[in-house]
């Protein structure tokens, strides 16, 4: 038996559906990502299983434990919200103190556990601050802190880096998965950001309108997409109707297909399929190229290595296709 199970789990507020027959699971210790555009239900789902929100119908079961009829101080949760929720008035200690008391703990017992937690965070020396001295980066820390602190069965973070700014939304992904997998604690983790579900999951749970659109391992999603909302959302792929793939390839194709856009090679004119440049972009280590190639547009990443390597505008190339990366999609 997984170590969390969700069954067919239902939610609507008046005539709006917000999620329906959702499943899926999660194993002790494992990171699992709820991915997808805004408004598709993960957070709503994640604070169901917080206990936070009440479903129409369905099942979790958290370690064997029915979880709907608890409520979410009774879970064994732990969750980190978008926005810190940090307590203006308490130092950093105290906010992460804060749960222990209200399981009515032992002193000292308080204070070895907000230790630890701050140790976890490295935030020991920031102990007697308060929020408004903290960085928005020090301030998610605290709030991991704070969840960590109570020793939670399982961990829920809802965006909690969207706020932040690049380099420390980078750092802070990285050690949130650091202390999860040193802590060995199940997680749900919700983003909207691809990048985020690719490095940090050990599987993700692909979500559109409501429902689940594909969950697989994070590798098997980039790779092998199920449909074109798939291939749309987590790759930046080329998206051909038949027809244009069958172009490009000479093989039959009867539905649209898929293909990377590092899964395509430019080569010297005169190699390949005749293409030429359209325009190009730069992706910090990658640039992205815009192609034209027997009237069908493409994109195509290379790496950035000089730029008097750089193909101009107008340009005539050649193309080579990674045929076994192509992938069907409905």
């Amino acid at each position: 038996m997984a170590y969390l199970t969700v069954k067919q789990l239902n939610k609507q507020y008046g005539p709006t559906q917000v999620f329906t027959n959702i499943d899926f699971s999660a194993d002790e210790g494992e990171f699992v990502t709820l991915l997808g555009p805004n408004g598709c239900g993960k957070s709503t789902l994640l604070r169901c299983l917080a206990g936070l929100t009440s479903v129409d119908s369905g099942e979790i079961m958290l370690q064997g434990q029915n979880l709907l009829p608890l409520l979410p101080q009774q879970r064994g949760i732990g969750m980190v919200f978008q926005s810190y929720v940090l307590i203006p008035n308490m130092t950093v200690a105290a906010n992460v103190a804060f749960g222990l008391k209200m399981l009515r703990l032992p002193v000292d017992v308080i204070r070895q556990r907000t230790d630890e937690a701050l140790a976890l965070v490295e935030l020991q020396t920031f102990a007697h601050r308060y929020p408004h001295q903290l960085s928005g980066g020090q301030c998610q820390r605290v709030a991991l802190a704070r969840s960590l602190v109570t020793r939670p069965r399982l961990l829920l973070l809802d965006e909690p880096l969207s706020a932040l700014d690049a380099r420390i939304r980078r750092y802070l992904r990285d050690q949130i998965r650091l202390i999860q997998q040193e802590l060995k604690l199940a997680a749900i983790f919700v983003t909207h950001d691809q990048e985020e579900a690719l490095t940090l999951s050990d599987r993700v749970v692909l979500m559109n309108q409501g429902r689940i659109v594909q969950n697989d391992s994070a590798e098997m999603l980039y790779i092998r997409p199920v449909d074109a909302f798939a291939a749309g959302f987590i790759g930046n792929y080329n998206i051909l109707e038949g027809d244009q793939a069958s172009a490009l390839t000479g093989r039959r194709y009867s539905t649209r297909v898929a293909i990377r856009p590092e899964s395509i090679t430019l080569l010297p004119a005169g190699q390949g399929i005749d293409a030429v440049i359209l325009g190009h972009s730069l992706l910090g280590n990658v640039i992205r190229y815009r192609v034209e190639c027997r009237q069908v547009s493409l994109a195509v990443d290379v790496l950035s290595r000089s730029m008097a390597d750089l193909y101009p505008n107008g340009g005539r190339i050649g193309l080579q296709l990674e045929i076994s990366t192509l992938c069907e999609v409905a």
